[in-house]
């Protein structure tokens, strides 16, 4: 009994025959089932689209009894900070992240500042600023807000790292920041 062996050249002929008919099969089944395209109605209109002068901010008023002059205001029950010039204008506001272990209402003076270190949590931190007992603003490094561990007794408040620079150039050394609920 002889064996015939087909040469490499009719193997490669037959396996691009069979993928030019596969592509071809797919490339027909796609444009078989292809979107019918949407006719715009002779009469439609646009929707309109929002003016600037229409979408108004939201308004985050200063809390009353929070001082006067230049100063950092932080609100215990709305989780807030404003960044308030010797104007009384708002520079800044934002929301923050606090730990477990909240400073008491007050008026506190900026004690110190760390460029950069690690929190009681564990977490990289930069723009630390502190005031109080053991009160802190400070923002992770990789710009994550975790809620804080509840075994860890902590009085770190976590800002973005936007907001953590911007309160870090405001709150020099001396700098007042008054607590309030």
């Amino acid at each position: 009994m002889s064996t015939r062996r087909i040469s490499s050249g009719v193997w490669l002929v037959v396996l691009l025959v069979a993928a030019l008919a596969a592509i071809s099969f797919l490339s027909v089944q796609a444009s078989r089932n292809k979107p019918a395209k949407i006719a715009a109605s002779a009469d439609s209109k646009p929707s309109p689209k929002p003016r600037p002068s229409a979408i108004k901010p939201k308004v985050h008023k200063v809390p009353d009894d929070s001082g006067t002059g230049r100063r950092v205001v932080y609100s215990l029950s709305l989780k807030r900070v404003w960044l308030i010039s010797e104007s009384e204008s708002t520079a800044r506001t934002f929301t923050v992240w606090p730990g477990n272990v909240p400073p008491a209402v007050g008026k506190y003076p900026v004690a110190f500042r760390r460029a950069e270190g690690t929190g009681s949590d564990g977490v990289r931190i930069e723009h630390a600023v502190y005031f109080g007992a053991k009160s802190a603003f400070s923002n992770a490094v990789d710009g994550a807000s975790p809620a804080p561990d509840s075994t860890v007794m902590t009085g770190a408040i976590r800002e973005s790292v936007a907001d953590g620079k911007a309160l870090w150039d405001f709150a020099t050394k001396g700098t007042f920041i008054h607590v309030v609920d």
